[in-house]
């Protein structure tokens, strides 16, 4: 009897397949690769972002019954006024753009410890960012002084914005390094849940009878 060819080429080919097979660890370095690839891409097509900041601080409006605490009272009030229309539509005017555009754009922000309102805006544009953080901020003080006759307090300007020179936003280098981060950690989770071969399937697929025990066993039925 003769050997048949065909069945010595399966198993080599099957043999060659699993050597052709890159090592699973390989996920940990392509996944960082193409992580960091995409973060760059990001980080360079995103316009960069300009944020300016300007300050108000609550003071006595010439009554002698008003403390600091009360100051500092009305500065956390008025920092939660700053968002609202009516600030935002005495501002838009001001700012050149529509008060929807403040709402998303403007943040406001007080201390717990001082009696001052901080009005941060952020803008593709340096100037734009600028102008609106001095638009909202004024229009806080001209809020703050149409009722200083019943609180007692007013607002006045501490700093006024100035136009960024270097962008808020982060550069396509840090979005690289966290996208990075991102593919490798989910390379690495790609790599732990991975399907295993079990020993049995692999003991099933390297027990081939070979053609000379076959032979041998057909001589000893005939």
């Amino acid at each position: 009897m003769t050997d048949n060819p065909a069945q010595h080429d399966r198993p080599s080919s099957r043999a060659r397949v699993r050597g052709k097979r890159l090592p699973a660890w390989c996920l940990l370095p392509a996944g960082a690769l193409l992580g960091a690839v995409a973060g760059g891409a990001y980080g360079v097509a995103k316009p960069p972002q300009y944020t300016a900041t300007s300050s108000v601080v609550a003071v006595a409006a010439g009554r002698s019954d008003v403390d600091c605490a009360d100051a500092l009272g009305f500065a956390q009030a008025y920092g939660r006024v700053a968002p609202q229309l009516a600030v935002l539509g005495d501002a838009q005017a001001k700012a050149g753009v529509p008060a929807a555009t403040l709402r998303e754009s403007v943040q406001v922000a007080t201390s717990p410890d001082a009696p001052m309102v901080s009005v941060s805006a952020t803008s593709t544009s340096p100037a734009r960012a600028a102008g609106m953080a001095n638009a909202v901020s004024g229009a806080l003080i001209t809020q703050a002084g149409r009722t200083k006759t019943a609180t007692g307090i007013r607002l006045e300007r501490l700093s006024r914005a100035l136009k960024p020179v270097e962008p808020s936003s982060p550069s396509w280098t840090l979005t690289s390094l966290v996208g990075a981060s991102a593919g490798g950690l989910l390379g690495g989770l790609a790599l732990l849940v991975r399907p295993r071969r079990s020993a049995d399937e692999g003991r099933g697929q390297a027990t081939v009878p070979a053609p000379a025990h076959a032979a041998d066993a057909h001589g000893m039925l005939g």
